[in-house]
């Protein structure tokens, strides 16, 4: 009995209709190995729903299973040649496996000899049939711009939205289940000082579902989310940002504010006070990471923190951990260090930190002046921009595009505006506060929350490193002169 090897693929649901199923060619293969007293002893089948790589695998399958078992077979066979070679490159792969390999290659629906006229005929049909798959190519793509540029989306609509038929058209609406949500998100996220994690836990304190299927929330989602402009009412289509025609979910003074968010990465990877970056590996500088642990006691469970290197495990890097109760107890001894009996030097050090304080708010004033002026410059652009447009110098997809490029800028511009200088002041004015405090500030550590004692950290230290199990902080000035009592060698007289 004769032995062939088989493949029927079906690539769209307009070719099914036209009765090339895969089980009108599945049928019509075996018959014709019926007819000539053979068997098919393996089935390629490449359905509608196959992604190109599936398809190129099972047709790299049947490649190696023939070239394998090449004195064992009588033929491959195929439906038509368009079944067979998407393009010229795969015909000629099937062609080398008559010529080195001597298996045929058989269209049941289009035979032909093993002749030159016939393979020339083959050959034109496999042309053919690459010609159709380029244009068609070619007319999607152009079919996906079109659709991008009119404000639609040519795939799934996000998260947050649904796609619906109206009059025969694919459209979007906001989905009213996930709809809502996407918009807490981003309150959460630009109003309420929450980073990613935090923001993560507040959806699931919440009952906010991402999915039935998987009800939380999970970091990268939502990041994704908060990164995506299609909320303002925008589709991403090849590289570009097209106006949309669904109803934004968010504001733009929204939107920006969570980009200027992230983009100062004011997110932390977990809620601990040496962890996520706050202290390095005196040992390879790496970033140390924070264990959580759970055990139970007589009371009940408790939590323990643990702190080591983030290659605490590799080669022969030492294995040192440190519990988070141990650094505090190091914490304590440098600020009851800090303590300074003498009134005039601790008015002395009051009097530096807001000299410091007063540079700083020049300095926003002169950056607030030029963030002002180009902002200015902005508005003046958009304003002649609209002038050309009504003029008809201009075209109107020269004019949207132009438009939307420079409201995007004075959006940026107006934030930074907003913003400018309020974070060093008030950076200035808290250590001003925290050295008042100086006398008590173990007291204070010891109440303070997680995000407290980070600030607290942030404002005395410049750089924290965990050498083996001793934790060596790089004072800021003038923490420096304190944590030294203000008894250098530096020291000129009574002078500092």
């Amino acid at each position: 009995m004769k032995r062939y090897v088989a493949l029927a693929r079906v690539s769209s649901r307009e070719q099914e209709r036209e009765g090339f199923s895969l089980d009108v060619q599945a049928d019509a293969l075996e018959r014709h190995a019926e007819r000539q007293q053979g068997q098919i002893v393996q089935f390629y089948r490449v359905a509608e729903t196959a992604s190109k790589r599936e398809e190129r695998a099972a047709f790299k399958s049947l490649l190696v299973y023939v070239r394998e078992h090449a004195t064992e077979l009588d033929g491959v066979l195929f439906y038509k040649v368009d079944r067979a070679a998407r393009n010229i490159f795969d015909y000629v792969e099937l062609e080398r496996l008559e010529i080195d390999f001597g298996v045929p290659v058989i269209y049941v629906a289009q035979p032909t000899e093993n002749t030159p006229a016939g393979r020339m005929q083959r050959r034109i049909l496999a042309n053919m049939a690459s010609f159709y798959t380029e244009q068609q190519s070619v007319d999607v793509r152009e079919g996906l711009a079109r659709r991008a540029q009119s404000g639609l989306f040519v795939g799934k609509a996000p998260y947050g939205y649904k796609n619906i038929r109206r009059e025969g058209r694919g459209l979007v609406e906001i989905d009213a289940e996930h709809g809502p949500k996407v918009r807490r998100i981003f309150d959460l996220y630009a109003n309420h000082g929450h980073t990613l994690d935090s923001l993560v836990e507040k959806l699931l304190a919440e009952g906010v579902e991402y999915i039935r299927s998987q009800p939380a929330f999970v970091r990268s989602k939502v990041y994704t989310i908060l990164r995506d402009r299609c909320y303002l009412g925008e589709v991403f289509y090849r590289g570009r940002w097209y106006p949309g025609r669904h109803t934004p979910l968010v504001d733009r003074a929204t939107f920006e504010k969570v980009q200027a968010l992230l983009g100062q990465k004011t997110y932390l990877a977990h809620d601990s006070t040496y962890g996520a970056g706050m202290v390095r590996c005196g040992h390879c500088g790496g970033p140390i990471v924070v264990e959580i642990k759970t055990k139970q006691t007589s009371t009940g469970p408790r939590e323990y923190r643990y702190y080591r290197c983030g290659q605490y495990s590799k080669g022969d890097h030492p294995r040192d951990r440190m519990r988070e109760v141990d650094l505090d107890g190091q914490m304590l001894a440098l600020f009851a260090k800090m303590r300074i009996e003498d009134e005039s030097v601790r008015g002395w050090i009051v009097d530096v930190l807001r000299a410091r304080g007063q540079d700083v708010q020049q300095q926003a004033s002169q950056e607030t002046a030029a963030i002002t002026k180009e902002l200015a410059q902005v508005r003046q652009q958009a304003e002649r921009l609209l002038t050309l447009r009504l003029m008809d110098e201009i075209t109107p997809e020269t004019f949207r595009s132009k438009s939307e490029e420079l409201r995007a800028k004075e959006s940026s511009l107006a934030l930074r505006l907003e913003g400018q200088g309020r974070q060093q002041a008030e950076r200035h004015d808290v250590a001003v506060k925290v050295f008042e405090l100086s006398q008590s500030l173990g007291e204070k550590w010891v109440t303070s929350d997680t995000l407290e004692k980070r600030q607290l950290l942030e404002i005395v230290c410049l750089n924290l490193t965990l050498d083996g199990v001793t934790l060596v902080p790089e004072m800021r000035k003038p923490f420096d002169l304190v944590a030294e009592g203000l008894l250098v060698s530096s020291s000129r007289g009574n002078r500092i």
